[in-house]
């Protein structure tokens, strides 16, 4: 029986994972048991709920001892405060995003030394195209440097060395996923400041006005939730052998504008529905945003299976089928 850890476990792409572990199983086949962690408690647990839920803070070096200690086959470190936040609060960025990692991977060292070496789990951290900065070539190919310009991007690309350099060591099996903006977010707006490319969908989609706080001609990179879930689950069954010592991923996805975005609103909602998207610039916004990647030849993760949408169309349509309320 495999256990399975899911850290950050209520937010959005760890409720996706589990989701998507619990209907369509490893792709081993192997039976699991699943542990989800969060900050905070769930409020829709039902009688017929078979997870488990735990609730601590990994900021706490302790709570994450605690955790290595029960010795899970297979982690999902998903844990952080969004990119916004951490722009704006550097303090609450780099204590919340760098220090659980290091405190979890040393707590995670000393159960392998405990185990004389025969503990080594393999553990899938949740990276960003934020640890990419400019200037940009058109696409940006896999032997492309980190050059972050956000404290998000510095403490993801940071967490990515420490996964190379403790897997390099032998005290995990590790990979660093490094995700597209996921778009089209369900629920509320977040803090993170690509929110609004989620937001310039679902909100009109729901009936309710848009802000727009950037020109309609940036270019983003994007993924579906479903496939945000779906690499995670791939990963953990790769054979990490083929990642040749190189532990951090490029991940597939769509390049499009949000004039494109837009444009395929328009084409599954009609005119009414594009109407209520509204252009409010936001200077903040724009800044950050301005020193995002836009467009990537993931050649490396496609290589090795990874798969997404080919268009946003079908991203939109993901959100239909799989999150738009009924109304």
């Amino acid at each position: 029986m495999k256990r399975i850890l899911i850290l950050g476990g209520r937010g959005m792409v760890g409720q996706k994972l589990a989701n998507h572990l619990e209907t369509q199983g490893l792709a081993s086949g192997e039976a699991f048991e699943l542990t989800l962690h969060d900050i905070a408690p769930p409020s829709d647990v039902t009688a017929e709920d078979n997870r488990r839920h735990l609730v601590g803070n990994l900021a706490v070096a302790a709570e994450g001892a605690a955790l290595a200690a029960e010795r899970f086959d297979l982690i999902f470190f998903l844990a952080s405060i969004v990119s916004g936040e951490a722009e704006t609060d550097f303090d609450k960025g780099w204590q919340t995003n760098l220090w659980p990692m290091w405190h979890f991977l040393e707590a995670l060292r000393a159960q392998h030394r405990a185990m004389d070496g025969a503990y080594v789990p393999r553990v899938i951290f949740t990276s960003s195209i934020a640890v990419f900065g400019g200037p940009y070539p058109d696409k940006i190919s896999d032997e492309f440097l980190q050059s972050p310009q956000t404290s998000y991007g510095a403490q993801k690309a940071a967490c990515e060395l420490m996964i190379q350099d403790f897997s390099r060591k032998g005290f995990i099996d590790g990979m660093s996923l490094r995700l597209p903006t996921i778009c089209v977010r369900p629920g509320k707006a977040n803090l993170a400041a690509s929110s609004f490319f989620s937001g310039i969908i679902r909100e009109p989609l729901n009936g309710v006005e848009a802000i727009l706080p950037v020109p309609d001609t940036v270019r983003h990179w994007h993924a579906s939730p479903r496939s945000a879930a779906g690499f995670l689950a791939h990963a953990a069954g790769l054979d990490t052998a083929l990642l040749e010592g190189r532990r951090a991923l490029n991940l597939p996805g769509i390049s499009c504008t949000v004039a494109e975005q837009i444009e395929a609103l328009r084409d599954v909602a009609g005119n009414n529905v594009v109407a209520l998207i509204k252009p409010q610039p936001d200077q903040a916004i724009a800044k950050i945003v301005e020193g995002w990647p836009r467009n990537f030849a993931p050649e490396r993760a496609k290589a090795l299976g990874f798969v997404a949408e080919s268009t946003f169309r079908e991203i939109i349509d993901v959100y239909i089928e799989d999150d738009l309320p009924e109304r």
